[in-house]
């Protein structure tokens, strides 16, 4: 089974894989990157129910109290608080000594290239894999700068190890999200207006500062540009719908090159990159989503 990369929208990949054991599917190895990862980690650790049980109890206080703030130039936050709360869960173990073959991704900042752990300290490899740029501090590990999987490999199909006979599952949280030019006008200024609130909303405090403090520059005329298409974004939504455009471009490939035999794909939109409040519907998501994939691969295997 492959997790993908998503924030918030990787605790689908919990329902996803409580869809796939309620129907008597066997997971026989397991490759994620960023959020994947730790849904990964923990279920390769036997940890799932443990893990799911912490993510519902997560509100916007939580969150709060596990921002550790990084008073370096290229991080918001250390990202030590979230590995120890995840640490509860799991004691620190080696990847290679997990019950389940697990793969998780990182990307080389330096030279562009990906990490691929397939053993080594279990949280060294997920704090890695975690690391969005600008938002958690990078990892220095054997003379390398790690961050986010997801960069590069969104959907870490061509890592997973696999088995003669076995299916390959995948579950993709930054599907695209549906808008075309076939939209009004009208109505791609009011879609883009809500997506900027929601997901405004939804960041970390400093990042909405920072928002507001560029917003609260603009001039009278640029205000009224507001009313239109071109201003229906802000410079952070506008470098977080870039990141969007280059994750959904980088999975199509990936699924392209590796087709899987079963695929659950939620579009970016559903959720929030920060939407951990909202554990409990996009478990109930992510179940929703692989059981409907389930039907189609069934259906069409027994025709």
């Amino acid at each position: 089974m492959v997790l993908g990369s998503g924030g918030a929208r990787g605790l689908a990949h919990i329902g996803a894989i409580e869809a796939l054991q309620e129907r008597g599917y066997r997971i026989s190895s397991v490759s994620g990157c960023s959020m994947g990862s730790i849904i990964a980690g923990m279920f390769c650790a036997g940890k799932l129910e443990e893990a799911k049980q912490w993510f519902l109890s997560v509100d916007k206080q939580l969150i709060l109290k596990l921002t550790d703030f990084s008073i370096t130039g290229n991080s918001l936050v250390k990202g030590s608080k979230i590995i120890k709360a995840l640490q509860d869960i799991v004691p620190e173990c080696r990847i290679e000594s997990l019950p389940i073959p697990l793969t998780l991704v990182a990307s080389d900042l330096m030279t562009t290239d990906e990490v691929i752990f397939r053993n080594g300290p279990l949280f060294e490899a997920i704090r890695a894999s975690i690391s969005i740029p600008l938002f958690f501090q990078p990892v220095q590990w054997q003379g390398r700068l790690l961050v986010d999987g997801g960069i590069l490999n969104p959907l870490p199909l061509r890592q997973i190890q696999r088995t003669e006979g076995d299916i390959l599952v995948a579950m993709d949280i930054s599907g695209k999200d549906g808008l075309t030019i076939q939209h009004q006008s009208s109505d791609l200024v009011r879609i883009a207006q809500s997506l900027q609130q929601n997901r405004m909303a939804s960041m970390p405090k400093p990042i909405r500062r920072l928002s507001e403090n560029v917003t609260n520059r603009l001039t009278a005329i640029e205000r009224a540009k507001r009313l239109s298409l071109q201003g229906a974004v802000n410079y952070i939504t506008m470098l977080d719908r870039m990141s969007d455009m280059q994750i959904q471009q980088s999975t199509l490939l990936a699924l392209q090159l590796t087709p899987p035999d079963v695929l659950a794909s939620m579009p970016q939109y559903t959720f929030n990159t920060f939407d951990f409040d909202k554990a409990e519907t996009i478990i109930n998501e992510g179940h929703r989503l692989m059981s409907e994939a389930l039907d189609t691969y069934e259906t069409s295997s027994t025709l």
